[in-house]
């Protein structure tokens, strides 16, 4: 046996003939291997479908472990679909240790929350997780890992279908409503990438002084006055981009001697308060952080994606063989103006190695050694050979 990955897209239609077509597609780019990993996203008007769809899934496409969610729209074979259509990823990994599971968070004692279903992370090596927005706490349990097992990267996302209790996820090929899936894997060689769209402008700074996610003061300097400044040093093309909508990158890792694309953690400036000349951003911020601000642009999402996975791919023992993609629901054709670029770039970075994927309200991937929920990012596990 080999290792394999295939993908299948069923573009229209709806119901268990579409989710039968993509995973025809999948199950004849296998070749003959049996799939021991499966993934399948329902998009649009599919997720109504995704009970029937896991029924004709399995009878086309039988896989050892089946996870999935709905979504707004899928990616697949080389395309994006933001509205409908099912995506189909199937792997035979020979010698991985997969293990499938589903977390979820119940009432626990007075504004508590005890989480069952924890799967066992002491030999994991990546998690893959597809995430209820509404009824599971994602972030939490990131912070948590980072404490418990520090440097395990989690990617995936949140799903974008359906309204709170509307949830369709599935865990180990069952269908399920609400908390998080995934699996855990082991002996297969994975990269995360994580492309947060963004390129850092003007200088670094240093914050001496902040609370929680408030910035009093960068570099000795009342933080405002000094984003001003910062900002009246930009070239007049990043201040025109400045203009519509600045970002702060928080460099996460210290540990190292200088912060390139990647290093920060970019999150949106909320606010400031003209008579405190204080700023307020997306993320909690300590003293000794270094942050430095961020545009977002088309130019610029498309650079740092091509950046990401290069790297990614540079860490590969050699050629990829697939990839699962987690984008935002705010890139597709709202950012790029045309539809499949992140799935075009995925296809020519890798060699044309099969990957699928679905649109999120919400990404989940490394920067430094820990796992954030990210917005308008695409995040990647790549697949060894």
């Amino acid at each position: 046996m080999v290792k394999r990955i295939a993908t299948g897209l069923a573009d229209s239609g709806h119901g268990a003939a579409a989710f039968a077509q993509a995973a025809s597609g999948a199950a004849a780019g296998l070749r003959g291997e049996s799939a021991d990993f499966a993934v399948v996203f329902a998009g649009g008007v599919n997720v109504a479908h995704l009970g029937e769809g896991l029924e004709a899934v399995a009878d086309v496409l039988p896989a050892k472990t089946v996870i999935g969610c709905g979504a707004q729209g899928v990616v697949g074979s080389g395309r994006e679909l933001e509205q409908g259509g099912v995506a189909v990823w199937a792997a035979s990994l020979p010698g991985a240790r997969i293990e499938p599971f589903h977390v979820r968070a119940q009432p626990h004692g007075d504004d508590q929350v005890a989480v069952t279903g924890v799967p066992d992370l002491d030999e994991a090596e990546v998690l893959v997780a597809l995430v209820d927005p509404y009824s599971f706490p994602i972030e939490p349990m990131l912070q948590q890992l980072a404490l418990v097992h520090p440097g395990l990267p989690v990617v995936g996302g949140l799903a974008s279908a359906g309204a709170p209790g509307g949830a369709a996820l599935v865990a180990d090929g069952r269908l399920v409503a609400d908390g998080a899936v995934g699996v855990t894997l082991a002996g297969v060689e994975v990269e995360t990438c994580v492309s947060q769209g963004a390129r850092p402008v003007g200088p670094e700074m240093v914050v001496t002084e902040a609370e929680g996610n408030v910035i009093y003061q960068l570099a000795s300097k009342p933080a405002l006055e000094r984003l001003h400044e910062a900002i009246a040093e930009l070239s007049p093309s990043e201040q025109m981009l400045a203009a519509t909508g600045v970002l702060v990158g928080i460099v996460v890792d210290e540990n190292q001697p200088d912060y390139e694309r990647g290093d920060f953690l970019i999150r949106g400036l909320l606010g400031v308060d003209e008579e405190e000349h204080s700023v307020t951003i997306g993320e909690q911020v300590r003293v000794g952080q270094t942050v430095r601000l961020q545009v977002r642009d088309a130019e610029s999402a498309d650079e740092d994606l091509h950046h990401a996975l290069d790297a990614g791919r540079a860490r590969l023992s050699g050629p990829a063989s697939g990839a699962l993609i987690f984008t935002c629901n705010g890139r597709g054709s709202h950012m790029f103006g045309s539809p499949d670029h992140d799935a075009r770039v995925l296809q020519t970075a890798l060699g044309g190695a099969p990957a699928a994927g679905f649109f999120c309200a919400g990404e989940i991937g490394p920067v430094g050694p820990r796992n954030f929920v990210h917005g308008f990012t695409a995040t990647i596990a790549v697949f060894g050979p």
